[in-house]
């Protein structure tokens, strides 16, 4: 059990999650807020009439709050045997997922290709924006797979559990 100090800590910290992602990735507050919460909370399951409960909520804010993280593979539904109601919970490896798959990089770099091809023959004053971002998400999308065997190789020497190694 949390103490009131670290109660606050919590609360901040769900609460920053929100904003994070709503400033960041332009998605609900609320959905912030429920991830930020399934990732502190004990047990680390939960309801939605938990959820709504926990982070004073409506009903409806939680359903499409959970939704959108299911979809986006940030948590799973879990149903506890001989309950008749879904719970919630991260998912252990959807961060590493997230960030070290290639994708991230190769779709931008094939619609700015697209952008590229229409402008054609324009001049490169008006060419050097697109090529600008084609070249970092380049640099990026060459670099990720060094940085993910990097990341692998520094976790099995300290012993720490490997992120999901299959997911680039």
């Amino acid at each position: 059990m949390l103490n009131q100090m670290d109660q606050v800590r919590v609360e901040r910290f769900v609460e920053e999650l929100g904003v994070l992602l709503e400033l960041e990735a332009g998605a609900p507050r609320m959905v912030g807020r429920v991830l930020g919460w399934l990732l502190v909370c004990d047990p680390p399951e939960q309801s939605a009439a938990e959820l709504a409960e926990r982070l004073q909520a409506s009903r409806g804010s939680i359903s499409t709050a959970t939704r959108l993280l299911l979809r986006m593979g940030m948590v799973e539904r879990v149903r506890a045997r001989g309950e008749r109601f879904d719970r919630f919970s991260a998912r252990p490896n959807a961060w590493d997922e997230i960030i070290w798959r290639r994708e991230q990089f190769t779709a931008p770099r094939r619609v700015l290709r697209m952008g590229l091809e229409a402008l054609g023959d324009e001049p490169p004053a008006r060419r050097e924006r697109l090529e600008e971002l084609d070249a970092l998400y380049a640099w990026w999308e060459q670099r990720i797979p060094e940085l993910h065997e990097e990341y692998l190789a520094e976790h099995r020497q300290s012993g720490r559990r490997p992120a999901a190694q299959g997911s680039r």
